[in-house]
């Protein structure tokens, strides 16, 4: 045990604090992400086809091309979020979390911004999508850094038995994120004409990151960084004749990571982003029934997130997060039957969304918890950061572009819940690795 881990626990309103101003930027930043998800099809309208705002029936329909390119936008800012993580988790690690956590954000919301105001692709031609795409990059950026360090502000500001439902705050305002960025396109998908909604319409929601970008920024920069860094700089400044094998031992801890919520980071997004593009495309819905079954399943997701982080504290990480991912191993591909099958009823459809969205939950909730139990403080927002980065780039980031182009060149429209099915599938070996007493040990 280490002189850290004898600190008292945090003031109990010093951790409120914390805990809302390192929820704000996920919130900010899911919520551009679930409207970029919602308006994929609209996007490759206006920035991926070459005749981009000549009719509402080539964006409806998008292209199977264009919904490709989309995807490879969306798939590119996710590669970028290991180079994020990084980049701010040293900053966090070194300098502090504040530092690190003030500068994403800033950047998160100037990138969302200017998405809004980018001329199209039938304003300025090819540059268009290329300026989207360099947008994104940015935002794949801010985003990499975003998650080392919120989850590392959130544990270390836990008290004791409390890290699961403290973890599971940064993946409900994931939800809460997504649910805005879902509700605010199904709005303006109800209150405007198609052809308004193709021609500017879209530009609302990323307009409005500005001021919730703005209130984030404003919290965090009022933010103290969380107790046991007062004596934490002097015995990281010290050289550790074992710090090679430290850092085999963390590269280890990084690819474990990796495996542990590999389920999570698919089955995530490819129910809760990738959902409405693919009934459009895939099954023919509406725009607005996409939209509202995108609603549904981060509804699912979003009741369970802290249930399944606070059970986390008291049963352990292993059983909530199995749990998860053989949910969604033995079940996506039912559900998905059930939204695909013409006699289905109204109430089953519902009950299906519901229920792959809470199936996500088990493995959000504890997940940011788990992965901040894996590192020591010194390079924690480094190594949780780097864990969650690379398994989103891998296996969110490829997502809507693996299962668009699968769908479109086999046919088969139940793709997502194999590919949602097998990654979970994958990281059950991995979870069983977890301890039954992690949940209780306290933070290196």
């Amino acid at each position: 045990m280490t002189t850290t881990d004898l600190l008292p626990a945090p003031p109990r309103a010093a951790a409120r604090r914390a805990l809302l101003a390192g929820s704000a930027g996920n919130l900010v930043e899911w919520y551009e992400f679930g409207v970029y998800g919602c308006f994929a099809t609209v996007i490759a309208a206006n920035f991926f086809t070459p005749q981009a705002g000549t009719g509402t029936g080539a964006g409806v329909q998008g292209g199977a091309e264009a919904l490709v390119a989309t995807y490879a936008s969306f798939a590119l800012a996710f590669f970028f979020r290991p180079v994020g993580a990084l980049l701010f988790g040293r900053i966090g690690d070194r300098f502090g979390r504040r530092p690190a956590l003030v500068l994403v954000i800033g950047l998160m919301t100037l990138a969302t911004t200017l998405i809004g105001l980018l001329p199209t692709r039938a304003d300025i031609g090819a540059a268009a999508p290329w300026l989207l795409t360099f947008l994104r990059v940015l935002q794949g950026l801010s985003a990499g850094g975003e998650f080392g360090g919120a989850v590392s502000l959130m544990a270390e500001y836990a008290p004791p038995g409390r890290r699961g439902l403290y973890g599971a705050w940064q993946s409900f305002t994931v939800a809460l994120g997504l649910l805005a960025g879902a509700a605010t396109a199904a709005a303006l998908a109800t209150a405007l004409p198609a052809a308004a909604l193709y021609a500017w319409g879209w530009r609302i929601p990323f307009l409005l990151a500005l001021p919730l970008g703005a209130v984030a920024l404003w919290l965090r920069t009022a933010l103290e960084e969380p107790p046991a860094a007062a004596a934490a700089p002097a015995a990281a400044a010290v050289t550790d004749p074992a710090r090679t094998t430290g850092v085999r031992e963390q590269a280890r801890a990084v690819l474990l990571g990796i495996g542990r919520i590999m389920g999570w980071s698919a089955a995530g997004y490819t129910l809760l982003v990738v959902l409405p593009s693919h009934l459009q495309s895939a099954l023919g819905a509406s725009f607005r029934d996409a939209l509202l079954a995108a609603t549904l399943v981060n509804l699912g997701f979003a009741a369970s997130i802290l249930p399944a982080g606070l059970l986390s504290d008291r049963i352990g990480r292993r059983p909530v997060m199995l749990g998860g991912a053989l949910g969604v191993a033995v079940l996506a591909i039912p559900l998905l039957h059930v939204l695909q099958s013409p006699g289905a009823s109204t109430q089953a459809r519902i009950a299906a969304v519901l229920t792959a969205g809470a199936l996500v939950g088990l493995l959000a909730g504890p997940g940011p918890a788990m992965l901040a139990e894996m590192f020591p403080r010194r390079v924690r927002c480094t190594g949780l950061g780097l864990s969650y980065a690379l398994a989103n780039a891998v296996f969110s980031g490829c997502a809507g572009l693996l299962i668009t182009a699968l769908t479109a060149r086999t046919g088969n429209t139940a793709v997502p819940a194999h590919y949602a099915a097998a990654a979970c599938a994958l990281s059950v070996p991995a979870l069983l690795t977890l301890r039954g007493n992690d949940h209780r040990e306290p933070l290196r």
